[in-house]
C-alpha cells in the first residue's frame, strides 16, 4: 500500500469515494464489512484505497495484531452535564467497563448546535478518529441515524426511536413501571396527578410523558397539569413553583427525573406542604441520593450502567463482523418509598 506523502493531508473516505466514483457509505461498507456492494465495486474501492494510501482504522489495527480502537459519543449539551446528570455518569461507567477490558477507548465530544454536531460526526469518522458511534439523547425527528447511515458509519442507537431504525437499538422500557406508579397514586386516592417533564425536545422525555398519560387514562383519570424542568434541580424547583401557582394544586407529582423531584422537595417544604401527606412525589432514574432524601423518594429505576455496557458490547461485536440484535430492551422497575405514601 502506498503511504501518504509526509506533509500532505491524510486521505479521507471522501477522497476514496471520489476516486472510485461511489458514495462514502459504499466505501465504508466495502472496506469494513464487505457487504452491500458488488464484488466489482468492492475491488474498485479497494484499489482506490491502495492508490491513496487509505485504510479503515479498525481493519488496519487488526492486521497489525492490535485490538486498540475507539468508539465515539457526540453530545449536543454542555460539558457541565457531567456534574449533575444522572444518566451520563452511569452510562459512561458502563461503557468503560467493557472497553477497558478490550483495550478500547471512548472519544467524547460536546457540541453546542446541530451544525457542529453533524460536522463532528463526519470528521471523527472520515479522519478515522473513531470506528463507530453510540447515539444518545434521541430527539423528535432526529436526523443523526439517517446521516450516519449515509456515511456508512457503524452505530448503535441508545433509545427507542419512533418507527424503524437502520441501526440496532437498545433502550430502557419504563412503560410498565410508570403504569405501576400511577396505579399506586390512583389506589391511594389521588385524582389530580401532575407531571414535570424534562427537555421537551428529547424523545425519552416525551415517551415518559406518554406513558404517564396512558396510565392515567387506563385508571379513569384525566392528566393533570404539565410543566417543564429541564432535568435539573433548579428547573424542577421552578416547575414546582409554577404548579403551585395554578388555581388547584395537584395532590401528586411525577417528575421525569430524580434531580427535578429533589428540586421540588425544597419548594414544597417552603410552601408548608408535607410529603406525602399533602403532595405525593415520585421521580425517575433511582440515583443514589433518592433513597437518602427525606422522605426517601419513590422512583422508576433505569439501568443506565447496564445500558452503557450492553450498547458498547453490541457495537464492538458489530466492528468484529458479528450480526447485532435489531432491538434490545431493558425493563424499568418501580422503587416504592415513603414519598408516594
Amino acid at each position: 500500500m502506498t503511504a501518504p506523502t509526509p506533509g500532505r493531508k491524510r486521505p479521507t473516505i471522501s477522497d476514496v469515494a471520489q476516486r472510485a466514483g461511489v458514495t462514502k457509505g459504499a466505501v465504508s461498507r466495502a472496506l469494513n464489512s464487505g457487504t452491500g456492494v458488488s464484488s466489482g465495486t468492492r475491488e474498485r474501492i479497494r484499489q482506490a484505497a491502495v492508490e491513496l494510501g487509505w485504510s479503515p482504522s479498525y481493519a488496519a489495527r487488526a492486521l497489525n495484531g492490535k485490538a486498540l480502537g475507539t468508539i465515539g459519543l457526540v453530545v449536543r449539551r454542555s460539558p457541565e452535564i457531567l456534574d449533575f446528570d444522572a444518566f451520563f455518569a452511569s452510562f459512561l461507567s458502563g461503557i468503560e467497563s467493557v472497553l477497558s477490558g478490550e483495550e478500547h477507548a471512548t472519544v467524547i465530544r460536546f457540541v453546542p448546535d446541530a451544525q457542529t454536531e453533524a460536522t463532528t460526526y463526519e470528521r471523527l469518522f472520515e479522519d478515522r478518529f473513531v470506528d463507530g458511534f453510540l447515539v444518545t439523547d434521541l430527539r423528535v425527528d432526529d436526523e443523526r441515524p439517517a446521516m450516519l447511515h449515509r456515511m456508512g458509519a457503524p452505530a448503535v442507537v441508545v433509545g427507542a426511536p419512533e418507527g424503524s431504525s437502520d441501526f440496532p437499538t437498545i433502550s430502557n422500557d419504563s412503560r410498565e413501571a410508570i403504569r405501576s406508579l400511577v396505579h399506586r397514586f390512583a389506589d391511594t386516592g389521588h385524582r389530580r396527578v401532575a407531571h414535570v417533564q424534562g427537555d421537551p425536545g428529547m424523545l425519552h422525555a416525551l415517551q415518559r410523558r406518554r406513558h404517564w398519560e396512558e396510565a392515567l387514562h387506563d385508571f379513569g383519570l384525566e392528566p393533570g397539569p404539565v410543566e417543564y424542568g429541564g432535568y435539573t434541580i433548579e428547573g424542577g424547583a421552578q416547575a414546582t413553583e409554577r404548579l403551585l401557582d395554578r388555581g388547584e394544586r395537584p395532590t401528586a407529582v411525577f417528575y421525569g427525573s430524580d434531580l427535578m423531584a429533589i428540586g421540588g422537595y425544597s419548594v414544597l417544604g417552603e410552601a408548608g406542604l408535607a410529603i406525602p401527606g399533602d403532595v405525593a412525589v415520585a421521580g425517575f432514574d433511582d440515583i443514589t441520593l433518592a433513597s437518602f432524601a427525606s422522605p426517601p423518594l419513590t422512583t422508576v429505576r433505569s439501568r443506565h450502567r447496564e445500558l452503557g455496557s450492553s450498547a458498547a458490547r453490541i457495537l464492538l461485536d458489530m466492528l468484529k463482523g458479528q450480526e447485532p440484535p435489531a432491538v434490545t430492551r431493558m425493563t424499568g422497575e418501580l422503587r416504592l418509598r415513603s414519598s408516594a405514601g
